[in-house]
């Protein structure tokens, strides 16, 4: 239940603060006083259209299960919507975003617009008559679930199965292209080190020329080896030291000339072809450790496809069982809906006659197999297509359908929101509507825009919407102000005798 309203800086509301309590609410007021205004910076806080509000701020006295957006549910829960530049969205001092508002508030918002068709969606009517079915039959509930969870069974297998036969339509292809990536890594066959290797030995070649004249000029150095020994030897100082790095230098010399010496023989030509296909494979698919993981790939991938037929063959029959299963189950739902299609018929034409509709002709043509079976309700009243219907019929209609399911599924209802659901009616059919609604209130806080006195006379709470110049206003009614305002509704400004006497007839007697 939404227990406080507060909205700030909307259109023409400067401010505004509403306590609620339960039961239906009414919004009167002359036409562009801001009922639709005041209801749409409401709805705008729960993420169902555009924001011109500066601040809109509810406190929502329900549990509410936020736990999948890291909200914790409060004894009192606060929406906010912030706007300076942009909308900011807020669930207990938390900012959330607009989509996810949107999804928490469909919990307990139910707000059926004009363009509103979900009470006719195919899960909600399948979902009424399984609770209908479930009261006739109780073991329906265990049928239900055990569809549901063979279902899930049987979509993964023919997913899997699907995945399968498109693998095998390509498997020859697949197998070729395994096949050559793979024989294209063997062809060069890199070893794990050779490109570094290969680099230096290119860098060397480069330079041969210059090693050689420099070792043969540097050579020389040994030619004054004796000359500097005796020098050490005369000036009576160790000469050890020098013996050691002229070993060591000799060494290095010797290593030096060996590599030349294998550079003399190497073919550069066959080297840098080497390179080139080595860098060639590295372009392709990184390097040389990550070119032989692609390879490993490839293998297990061939291996693979070579048992796909294997793999179909099994998952097939898994398939063929598991669809065999699910279709009894589901011509096992079916019959049990069938069977009670009547009941949700008698129940909506019970509504519908107290709302002075005809009678709806409901009735199941089977569909392809879904996770809610393999039926389909079709809705016409009194034999013509909803699309058909005028608007009045339309918003009357769903009453039915709503208050059926509050009956059948004992929901624990929530916020419905109606905008105007009583308009283009006339008083009977006005108050019918006000009727339903006053059952649909013992579940439901009902927050309906209504021009017609008669749903207005049966609301428990009563608000004026009133506009001074360009400035709104909305104030809860006494009931001596709310004769006036139904009195006002009836006959217009200029209120007579005989509308207030209409007034009190509808507040305190009915019509």
């Amino acid at each position: 239940m939404i227990e406080r309203l507060y909205i700030k800086e909307h259109f023409s509301f400067d401010e505004c603060e509403l306590n609620f309590k339960n039961g239906l609410i009414a919004f009167t007021g002359p036409s562009g006083a801001g009922k639709s205004v005041l209801m749409q910076a409401l709805l705008s806080l729960f993420g169902y259209g555009d924001v011109n509000a500066s601040l809109v701020e509810v406190t929502v006295d329900k549990n509410i299960d936020m736990r999948d957006f890291g909200i914790e549910n409060e004894e009192i829960n606060v929406f906010r919507l912030a706007k300076i530049k942009t909308a900011r969205y807020f669930i207990n001092s938390q900012n959330i975003s607009r989509k996810n508002i949107n999804k928490i508030s469909k919990q307990f918002i139910n707000y059926l617009s004009v363009k509103d068709n979900e009470e006719f969606e195919n899960k909600k009517l399948i979902q009424l008559i399984d609770a209908i079915a479930s009261q006739k039959e109780p073991l329906h509930v265990e049928l239900l679930k055990e569809f549901k969870q063979k279902y899930i069974e049987y979509k993964e297998l023919y997913e899997e199965l699907n995945r399968i036969i498109e693998k095998e339509k390509k498997v020859e292809e697949l197998k070729d292209f395994a096949r050559f990536e793979i024989s294209k890594i063997d062809e060069i066959n890199p070893k794990i080190g050779e490109d570094e290797e290969l680099q230096l030995q290119k860098k060397i070649i480069s330079k041969k020329e210059k090693i050689e004249t420099s070792l043969e000029e540097a050579s020389h150095i040994f030619n004054l080896e004796s000359s500097v020994v005796e020098v050490l030897n005369l000036m009576e100082e160790e000469s050890l030291f020098f013996d050691e790095c002229m070993n060591e230098l000799r060494v290095r010399f010797e290593t030096g000339q060996d590599r030349l010496n294998e550079l003399e023989e190497a073919d550069i030509e066959s080297l840098l072809e080497r390179i080139e296909k080595i860098a060639g494979l590295k372009k392709r698919y990184g390097n040389i450790e990550e070119i032989l993981a692609y390879k490993e790939k490839k293998i297990k991938e061939l291996k693979d496809y070579e048992n796909i037929s294997f793999s179909k063959r099994d998952i097939e029959k898994k398939y063929k069982l598991s669809k065999e299963n699910i279709n009894k189950l589901s011509i096992m739902i079916s019959k049990a809906r069938a069977e009670s299609i009547f009941l949700m018929n008698e129940k909506i034409a019970s509504y519908l006659k107290e709302l002075y509709m005809p009678e709806v002709e409901l009735y199941i043509k089977p569909k392809e197999l879904d996770e809610l079976g393999s039926d389909e309700i079709v809705v016409n009243l009194g034999n013509v297509e909803l699309k058909k219907i005028s608007s009045g019929e339309y918003n009357r209609l769903r009453l039915a359908f709503l208050a059926t399911r509050q009956e059948y599924l004992q929901s624990d209802g929530g916020v419905l929101i109606l905008d105007e659901i009583d308009s283009n009616l006339s008083g009977k059919e006005s108050m019918s509507v006000a009727n339903v609604l006053l059952k649909l209130s013992k579940k439901y806080q009902i927050l309906a825009i209504s021009h017609q006195p008669q749903l207005s006379s049966r609301a428990n709470m009563h608000f004026l919407v009133e506009k001074d110049g360009d400035k709104s206003s909305v104030r809860l009614l006494s009931q001596k102000q709310r004769v006036e305002e139904l009195a006002r509704m009836v006959s217009g400004e200029e209120i007579h005798e005989k509308a207030i006497e209409f007034a009190k007839s509808l507040l305190y007697g009915g019509e």
